[in-house]
């Protein structure tokens, strides 16, 4: 249901774009660029999260991590990851396969500048084993996204919890 819901979505809006169903799970960042054969950060992954009241989608690039500090600014709250069965409820996506096109509730969609590192990215397509290929630009266009800096590079410490690691130990 939910890869057809995507497969309807991007017929409608963007009908040169094409799906890849792979025989092996694309659920995780390793997994689904292993299964594509490109680098792990040309992944586009796709995070629902609960900011305040509201439930918002966040795609950055696969190697990425949300910086606490940037993303509550740029969000306007601390976000929350959702749990598995409302991040289905809401997108109509499984968590694996969650991506800002198809989904069963409008959300906001957030895309993150890491994705700019890349010419083209794989978000997920709606199901475990399925993706799409696309310029951040144009994944942006279709979803209506907004551009926010909220995530950091592989290995780098979020800044609010070294504040706060640096303050507990004064």
């Amino acid at each position: 249901m939910s890869l057809d819901s995507v497969r309807a979505d991007l017929a409608a809006k963007a009908p040169d774009l094409t799906i890849t169903v792979t025989e092996q799970s694309s659920a995780t960042v390793a997994l689904a660029a292993e299964a594509l054969g490109v680098e792990p950060g040309q992944i586009a992954k796709t995070l629902s999260v609960r900011v305040g009241e509201r439930v918002v989608l966040v795609v950055t690039k696969g190697t990425a991590r949300l910086d606490n500090k940037k993303a509550r600014e740029a969000l306007g709250g601390k976000p929350r990851m959702l749990g598995a069965e409302e991040v289905v409820a809401l997108t109509g996506h499984p968590v694996g396969g969650v991506c800002p096109f198809g989904l069963a509730t409008p959300l906001p969609v957030y895309c993150d500048v890491s994705l700019q590192d890349y010419a083209e990215v794989w978000p997920a397509a709606g199901s475990i084993n399925s993706s799409v290929r696309v310029t951040p630009m144009r994944m942006a266009e279709l979803t209506a996204a907004t551009w926010v800096d909220v995530s950091q590079a592989p290995g780098v410490p979020d800044q609010a919890a070294v504040t706060a690691l640096q303050a507990e130990n004064k």
